[in-house]
């Protein structure tokens, strides 16, 4: 951090604030104090019947890879909004009947990941920029070695362990 987002000053110190217990960015001039907390990324796997839907990413990081379609959440939305939003945006695809799958902490990234399994409402898609393929896996066409992000791997183990119980429930873990 240079300078002040309220006062605009260059003077900030990076230390304990009174009353704190983390170090934190301050304002020394006017006493403002940057928290800077984790990002929350939502997303949903999309199923129909059987099938997976999988979005190649068509963007970076990550181009060219397969992923479970989830973002950063926004401000001034659920997080099923949220990921039901990512689901629209990288693949034109309605889902819902949204429920709880996989939630970890990130901690190298300082990032809270909460993905939800989610039906579609019909079996079709759309190539957005966000994606440069889509299409529907079964359970053992999931191509492992080509996922984008270790968060894919967390989420589709916890799909395909919920499948394999019968119980539906949330995973919770951690990645480092």
């Amino acid at each position: 951090m240079k300078f002040c987002s309220d006062c605009g000053s260059a003077h900030l110190a990076f230390h304990v604030p009174q009353g704190d217990h983390r170090p934190r960015h301050q304002c020394l001039d006017c006493g403002n104090i940057f928290y800077k907390n984790p990002l929350v990324v939502v997303g949903c796997l999309p199923v129909f019947g059987d099938q997976i839907l999988l979005c190649r990413r068509g963007i970076t990081p990550q181009k060219g890879f397969w992923n479970v379609p989830g973002g950063f959440m926004e401000n001034n939305e659920s997080v099923e909004e949220g990921a039901a939003r990512e689901v629209w945006e990288e693949a034109h695809v309605q889902v819902h009947r949204l429920q709880p799958l996989s939630m970890f902490t990130w901690r190298t990234f300082n990032q809270v990941h909460l993905f939800f399994l989610a039906e579609m409402v019909a079996p079709t898609f759309q190539l957005t920029p966000e994606s440069e393929e889509i299409r529907f896996f079964s359970r053992d066409e999931i191509p492992w070695s080509e996922l984008a992000f270790p968060t894919n791997h967390f989420t589709l183990k916890a799909y395909l362990d919920n499948l394999r119980t019968g119980e539906m429930r949330l995973h919770v873990g951690e990645l480092s």
